[in-house]
């Protein structure tokens, strides 16, 4: 029996396993933790997760990490023309929706401390764990933060404006 959440989203939809699809297995997510180890060193070999570098960025001394982040913005750009222009669908055949985003004065304020934070810790989420692989264990210290962060959000979300 399938177990329903208060917003009526199953556990099995959440972790895509449902009567689409029953053939899925555990190991069907290899090829994520693959591209994921991909990711990391490209993270690592572009210079993404040095600290050095993003200080370099915050302090407006260097283009490359701005030219990654708007190269990255560029493709993203690129890939929803496309998206939307060839009518692309996932890999299970499923319609890629995109829907627009309303704007919030509270987008402005978290932006700005997801800044300060990245610019005093020297750490994006992004490249957290490939710095931890890298051997950069001060960097455990930013991961526990983000995630009780995130955990603070959602313990209070219900009662911050939107």
């Amino acid at each position: 029996m399938i177990k329903e959440r208060e917003n009526n989203t199953s556990y099995n939809d959440i972790n895509c396993i449902n009567e689409e699809n029953p053939g899925y297995k555990w190991y069907d997510n290899l090829k994520y933790l693959a591209a994921g180890v991909v990711f990391g060193i490209i993270f690592v070999k572009a210079e993404v997760i040095s600290w050095f570098r993003i200080q370099e960025m915050f302090r407006l001394q260097s283009f490359h990490m701005y030219g990654i982040i708007g190269s990255a913005v560029l493709v993203g750009m690129i890939s929803v023309w496309l998206i939307k222009k060839f009518n692309i669908k996932t890999i299970y055949g499923e319609p890629i929706t995109l829907t627009p985003k309303k704007f919030n004065k509270g987008q402005i304020y978290g932006g700005l401390i997801f800044g300060f934070g990245w610019a005093i810790t020297g750490a994006c989420p992004g490249p957290l764990f490939a710095q931890i692989g890298t051997g950069v264990l001060a960097v455990s210290v930013t991961l526990l933060s983000a995630i009780a962060g995130t955990w603070v959000y959602g313990y209070f979300r219900d009662r911050l404006p939107h």
